[in-house]
């Protein structure tokens, strides 16, 4: 199997979202400015602007993860001989889907 593989639940086969960090340290400095600006008494509709973006960047994050696993993990488990993981990923995928609405 190969390192983007996670069949079977291994989470040491599970596949890196490292390129996320960057993504999530951005937001994470987004929400300290927020709080700077709630401190400093700033307008609403600015604070409500910057939290708007910071939904808008989350969305991209989970949207991201999303598509690696759909590439990857619900991948591997299509093509694999084993209709119980099959199963279980479309069950996973649905599950996620009705999160997302």
């Amino acid at each position: 199997m190969t390192d983007k593989s996670c069949c079977h639940n291994r989470p040491s086969q599970h596949p890196s979202h490292h390129k996320q960090l960057s993504h999530l340290n951005r937001v994470s400095g987004q929400i300290e400015g927020i709080k700077k600006m709630i401190e400093d008494g700033r307008y609403c509709p600015e604070i409500l602007n910057q939290l708007r973006a910071i939904r808008s960047a989350v969305k991209s994050i989970e949207l991201r993860i999303l598509d690696t696993h759909l590439s990857s993990c619900v991948t591997e488990a299509c093509y694999s001989q084993d209709q119980n993981e099959q199963k279980a990923k479309i069950a996973e995928i649905r599950e996620l889907i009705k999160r997302f609405e």
